[in-house]
């Protein structure tokens, strides 16, 4: 057994052990095994001890098999909600968020202590100290020290949250409110004790395929370089047709259809002076819903590319069971929400890269063959400005005006800034391309491989054709894809 000392190791293993097992048909025989298997002996490898290293490799393990980590925490559980803390990681970060350092002078005006409603600040010879037991966070210390020496730490999954969905309970455990959650992921990748994930469907996938159950795969067109810059789209799908999958198709393929239908929709919106956003990024949508709800009647009534591939399947074959796989974890919660009967699973890139390892296969010695079904700008839906580049494109190709103004936002706090504008009416663009990732979903919080947009503009070397042209030729434009 090699020593685990990483975020990104401890949650593959996990995967990788559940997905075995699962395939073997014995995942409820092996589930305390596991912890053990993972680590074993007395000696702690990531954490203050073994045994708080195995239980959370249990709750780890909850997850990956679409449970909660923990029965007893979560009370009320909205099925959409799929990013939860692990408690037992969680309590490893109980940092006071206001602390004096040794830049602290010891001065004589003492006004940090004079600031302090609480008392909670005493002066020293090796100068002032805060007592954490009085402290009530109120900042009043951090503003009044004239030599900086007080600094202010918050928590990372705090600070990194775009919408202030987390808070801290009264055993330093952080909460998630699931009313303000949008299910972005940003605090999976921003806690650096991995103390946040989210719940997995790989073990339902498993079971479908196992059972002999006809199970298509729809792949994100951020797939291309998740497995190595040398394995093509082809490759990608042969590997997970030997996993048993009956048939892999391209989500890109519905981002034309959706580039197309988005297009016409500005064009009419434009001629009546309405503004847009775009609709295919669930983490943006989200945002809107619960914390701009006034802008809904903005956001396109186009389904995102996940569902149009989906109906465009479900046309060819009425009896399929679809599963998305992308790098977005909010992907999880809109299929739980809006799309449920349409696509009953979603899994991410870490997970297929689970099953990948479960059952040895390696896509870069597969040789594909495939045809490969979407135009370039479809699969630049991958990246952002991506989406911006085929609405504008299909603009063109129906003769609509050249002058629409677009607005490109990457991460969802530069999204909320864009909202706000819109908001109050003085955004003067036509139209919101909205990322809730950097760099778009070649960013998303459960790649494997970290692409900057060029690296994926060279991997994506596949022809600009006319989109409606190729629509029309694969039959999707048939398709209804409003919702």
């Amino acid at each position: 057994m090699q020593e685990i000392a990483d975020i990104v190791q401890i949650k593959n293993e996990v995967l990788r052990l559940v997905c075995k097992y699962a395939f073997e048909g014995n995942l409820n025989e092996k589930l305390d095994d596991i912890p053990y298997e993972m680590i074993d002996g007395i000696k702690p490898q990531f954490r203050c001890c073994v045994y708080r290293e195995r239980e959370i490799i249990r709750q780890r393990v909850r997850m990956a098999m679409g449970k909660l980590p923990s029965d007893t925490v979560y009370k009320e559980l909205e099925p959409s909600q799929v990013v939860h803390v692990i408690p037992c990681a969680c309590e490893g970060c109980p940092i006071a968020r206001f602390t004096v350092t040794d830049n602290c002078q010891s001065c004589l005006a003492q006004k940090c202590i004079k600031a302090c409603a609480f008392g909670a600040i005493i002066k020293t010879p090796k100068g002032a100290v805060i007592d954490k037991t009085k402290c009530k966070n109120c900042g009043k210390c951090y503003s009044a020290c004239p030599y900086h020496a007080i600094v202010d730490i918050e928590r990372p999954c705090k600070v990194i949250c775009p919408v202030d969905a987390i808070s801290i309970d009264e055993n330093d455990i952080a909460i998630i409110d699931k009313d303000k959650c949008i299910n972005c992921g940003a605090c999976v990748v921003g806690c650096p004790f991995g103390a946040i994930s989210d719940i997995a469907m790989v073990t339902n996938v498993i079971d479908e395929l196992r059972a002999g159950v006809k199970v298509y795969a729809m792949i994100a067109p951020s797939i291309e370089g998740q497995f190595g810059k040398d394995v093509t789209l082809p490759m990608i799908k042969s590997a997970i047709k030997k996993l048993g999958f009956a048939g892999v198709h391209e989500v890109a393929l519905g981002a034309d259809a959706v580039a197309y239908s988005e297009a016409q929709e500005l064009i009419e919106r434009k001629s009546r002076g309405e503004k847009m956003t775009s609709s295919c990024c669930p983490a943006f949508v989200n945002l809107i819903e619960q914390h701009f709800p006034e802008l809904m009647k903005n956001v396109s009534t186009v389904i995102p590319p996940m569902a149009a591939s989906a109906r465009y399947l479900q046309e060819k074959e009425p009896d399929a069971v679809i599963v998305f796989i992308g790098p977005c974890i909010a992907k999880k919660s809109d299929t739980l929400r809006h799309y449920i009967d349409l696509i009953p699973y979603t899994i991410t890139f870490e997970e297929l890269y689970a099953m990948f390892q479960a059952k040895g296969i390696d896509p870069a010695r597969e040789t594909g063959g495939d045809e490969e079904e979407a135009t370039r700008y479809g699969r630049d839906f991958a990246r952002a400005g991506g989406v911006t580049s085929a609405v504008l494109k299909a603009v063109e190709e129906l003769g609509g005006p050249s002058d629409v103004q677009v607005v490109q936002c990457q991460g969802c706090k530069d999204c909320k800034t864009q909202l706000r504008l819109l908001k109050a009416g003085r955004m003067p663009e036509d139209f919101i391309e909205g990322m809730g990732c950097e760099k778009g979903c070649i960013g998303g919080p459960a790649i494997i491989k970290e692409l900057n947009p060029a690296a994926f503009d060279r991997l994506a070397t596949h022809e600009k054709q006319d989109i409606g042209a190729h629509n029309e030729e694969k039959g999707i434009d048939k398709i209804h894809i409003h919702r």
